[in-house]
């Protein structure tokens, strides 16, 4: 845990906050710390401060929180994901958001097993704790916006467009030979948004359908990747790839 994360409605006016449970055993039991000691804290989806340690009992930390002025930027990737099996999606979400995702679309596809929607990692009773612990292991404020979409053909021609905006789209395919940093040469200041389909891949509709919806096929090599490596690669490719062209 690298940041501290607060939410809102826990910050008095004066920025006083009394953290229990994992957050203060984090900071009495791993960051050893002591009255007047300063914590990184962020304020979730807002900006990122200072807490200095007010008292310490009872399992409790207090602290006194100062925030910046500015919130940081979203992070400019948002990624389309064909819904995983449960226990690799429940692996994934504080990856995502370590990574650095802007917004994770869930989509169904025809090698999605239609249960998979009904488990409760979809629910987000599970997938924000999950999120959050992300955010505070890569010290990021801005939780990752989810939206789930059972009807894939009416998702990605009637509800696409209005969530993707005018995004630079690549879709993975194995059989593929453009690179990422390719896909990627006049990106500028637009966002880019990454689908990636189930294990077995899309089906011959859905790459049509993605295709025309302005996605470009990019191949990772000839190995065929899970799910959660697939994401995991991709992401840092294109982190990769967007940090060499702003240098």
């Amino acid at each position: 845990m690298n940041l501290i994360l607060l939410e809102a409605a826990e910050v008095d006016a004066s920025g006083d906050v009394s953290l229990s449970g994992a957050r203060a055993a984090h900071l009495l039991n791993v960051l050893s710390v002591s009255p007047g000691q300063t914590v990184r804290v962020g304020m979730l989806d807002g900006p990122f401060g200072v807490g200095t340690v007010q008292s310490i009992g009872g399992g409790a930390v207090a602290l006194r929180c100062v925030f910046d002025a500015s919130v940081p930027p979203r992070p400019s990737v948002d990624l389309l994901l064909a819904l995983p099996r449960p226990k690799v999606l429940r692996r994934l979400w504080a990856q995502l958001a370590a990574l650095g995702v802007g917004r994770i679309m869930l989509t169904n596809a025809e090698r999605v097993e239609r249960n998979y929607f009904d488990t409760h990692v979809v629910t987000p009773e599970c997938y924000r704790l999950l999120l959050i612990e992300g955010l505070q292991q890569a010290r990021d404020t801005r939780l990752p916006e989810v939206s789930i979409h059972r009807q894939f053909k009416v998702f990605v021609e009637d509800e696409l467009d209005g969530l993707a905006g005018n995004s630079l789209r690549i879709v993975a395919d194995p059989s593929a030979t453009s690179s990422v940093a390719a896909a990627l040469g006049d990106v500028n200041d637009r966002r880019v948004l990454i689908a990636i389909g189930p294990e077995g891949g899309w089906n011959n509709f859905e790459m049509r359908l993605i295709e025309a919806r302005g996605f470009q096929a990019i191949g990772m090599g000839a190995r065929t990747l899970r799910t959660d490596t697939a994401c995991v690669a991709l992401l840092a490719l294109v982190r990769d790839a967007i940090t060499a062209r702003s240098a």
